[in-house]
């Protein structure tokens, strides 16, 4: 165990009821939601959970509650399982379930509305320009690099797993990189490009539980860090020690911290940052509300480094499970 990391005892699997393990799903990230899911259903089944697959995409959700699940653990990854959606349906079917709630999840989603919130905060993100859908007129579009500079980034602000994501080097290349992002979504995000090392830094509890985990520096080739590096290659290398200063280190634990309860997240979250090279100021990019548990994905990676398995690791997010919401008294009692 890294002692710097104290966890308290782990919960007691048996506790954990009847446990439904959501993942696959609709959203263009279907895939690796399935890849996650089926690593959580794994994991929690090795440690005596009840635990059982439930796939939103073929099934309806109000089955979790005619088949008498106590608590769901959310693996589904991007729309209609990280921005609110299902989480508003599981308030209304009063089953507990893992990560941020309604409104944190609908929030954290929005990259656009994100920043808001982060910016209101004081909290340091790139530069940014909104193209709405009926702004994206090629005059328009080639204005952007004229307040954000040469290269931008270009992404749909509600997708995740860097899907529709476009670095744009050069003027030309801006209404092809817009067109692509608003294949997935009517609003396009332009973002200053920060140039430097990529860290991405998990957090877990809440409020003033919550614990930042050791930060990971990310490289991948030629900074290409897109949905196949991430998922589907071992191209990519994660430095966990991230071998940064320790100021540093601590500056962004703290600010992952900040951004996490900025936003209202509980269970856990993952929040990604650039640093720019030339002076080594850290910036938000965006909070991932359930980030991905597969082979190559982050969390784990960071919890191994706080001497957490995988499955102790779902096992402790499992038992965070929660509602917003509490049961309204009944009138009298």
């Amino acid at each position: 165990m890294n002692p710097q990391f104290v966890f308290p005892p782990l919960p007691d699997a048996a506790a954990m009821g009847r446990v439904a393990v959501l993942f696959g799903g609709r959203s263009a990230e279907r895939e690796v939601s399935l890849m996650s899911g089926t690593g959580v259903l794994q994991a929690l089944r090795s440690l005596g959970v009840d635990a059982h697959a439930f796939d939103p995409a073929e099934r309806e959700l109000a089955e979790l509650r005619h088949e008498g699940f106590d608590r769901c653990f959310i693996a589904l990854h991007g729309r209609h399982g990280e921005d609110g959606t299902v989480q508003g349906a599981l308030e209304l079917l009063g089953i507990p379930y893992t990560g941020s709630g309604v409104m944190a999840s609908s929030v954290a989603m929005d990259k656009t509305m994100t920043k808001r919130v982060w910016l209101a905060e004081g909290l340091p993100t790139p530069r940014h320009v909104l193209l709405h859908a009926d702004g994206q007129a090629r005059e328009r579009v080639r204005e952007v690099p004229d307040t954000l500079g040469l290269p931008l980034i270009v992404k749909p602000p509600h997708e995740g797993s860097s899907i529709g994501v476009t670095k744009v080097q050069g003027y030309s290349q801006m209404q092809e990189a817009v067109q692509l992002a608003a294949r997935y979504d009517p609003e396009v995000l332009c973002e200053e490009f920060i140039d430097g090392d990529e860290l991405t830094c998990a957090v877990l509890g809440t409020g003033a539980g919550a614990v930042a985990l050791p930060v990971i520096r990310i490289a991948a080739p030629e900074g290409a860090y897109d949905y196949q590096n991430k998922y589907f290659t071992d191209d990519v290398k994660y430095h966990c020690p991230a071998g940064l200063p320790d100021a540093l280190e601590a500056q962004v634990r703290q600010l992952a911290i900040a951004a996490y309860r900025s936003l209202g997240c509980r269970g856990w979250g993952r929040a990604d940052f650039m640093v720019r090279a030339r002076d080594q100021q850290p910036f938000l990019l965006e909070m991932n509300t359930s980030p991905g548990m597969t082979s190559h994905s982050l969390v784990p990676m960071a919890a191994r480094a706080a001497g957490l398995s995988y499955e102790q690791l779902c096992l402790r997010i499992l038992a965070q499970a929660a509602l917003d919401t509490r049961p309204v008294p009944k009138e009298g009692a």
